[in-house]
């Protein structure tokens, strides 16, 4: 189990993007409708979720609920606990979630399906809950690693793994990351998107989003945790933050938070 480190004294580009797959715990919160760049499971622990997505309008009620990337949702889990899991899309587990779920873009679980997860935890416990997500994996039916993992440019993979083993403050321009692809500028922007899913630019802020993040549930101040992640300001993270997740940075700090580097 690695829990996030205390981040203070941060300096700009000190941080990192938090890890392939982080989850946290306890008390619901209710979200607006938003959209990030990463899978996203909502467990919940007791009680029931109410979910909204953007193209079905109508609230449905489940125990859990799994979302792809950059799938536009709102979930209300007020007065429940619950885990949440978040899954970077270009990861192992990332790649066996999208041939799980195939073309859907969000499943909605009943008390059947989410007992099957919540036994996973409470065979460890939430202090193990490093330890559980792989059975919570398994109960839904994904293999990790993938057996056949999704294909992506060679060129594009050695631009993401640049991308999250780099400092915040790399040079990340069109033209720097067009030569680490070895690639044309245009011909990159291409096959950046076809592989990843969604354009360069709004993938570096998501990057951005990620590391402030992780400061955050480390312990560091929302002004701090801003200008380290290259943010104008911490007004300016926070209705980012506001944006992709549905809820305040401050909301992070209300869970026990654990890291799996998957």
């Amino acid at each position: 189990m690695l829990l996030p480190p205390r981040a203070t004294g941060l300096a700009a580009g000190a941080l990192r993007p938090w890890p392939s797959v982080l989850a946290t715990w306890g008390p619901g919160e209710r979200s607006t409708l938003h959209a990030h760049h990463c899978w996203h499971l909502v467990l919940a622990l007791d009680g029931e979720l109410q979910i909204q997505t953007a193209d079905r309008g109508a609230l449905q009620r489940g125990s859990a609920v799994l979302t792809a990337p950059d799938t536009a949702h709102a979930i209300d889990a007020s007065g429940v606990r619950v885990l949440i899991v978040f899954i970077e899309p270009e990861s192992d587990v990332g790649d066996g979630l999208a041939q799980a779920l195939g073309a859907s873009t969000i499943e909605v679980m009943g008390s059947e399906t989410a007992d099957r997860l919540r036994s996973r935890v409470a065979e460890r416990g939430e202090a193990g809950l490093s330890a559980a997500l792989p059975g919570v994996f398994e109960a839904l039916g994904i293999a990790v690693p993938p057996s056949s993992p999704r294909s992506r440019h060679p060129g594009v993979q050695r631009v993401l793994r640049h991308l999250r083993a780099g400092a915040g403050d790399a040079d990340t321009s069109l033209e720097a990351l067009a030569r680490i692809a070895r690639l044309s500028p245009g011909r990159f922007m291409h096959a950046f998107t076809e592989s990843v899913g969604v354009p360069l630019r709004p993938y570096l802020l998501w990057l951005k989003l990620e590391r402030a993040g992780a400061a955050i549930a480390g312990g560091a101040a929302l002004s701090e945790a801003a200008s380290a992640a290259g943010f104008a300001d911490a007004a300016h993270m926070t209705r980012t933050f506001r944006r992709m997740f549905g809820v305040s940075p401050s909301d992070l700090r209300r869970r026990s938070q654990l890291v799996q580097d998957g």
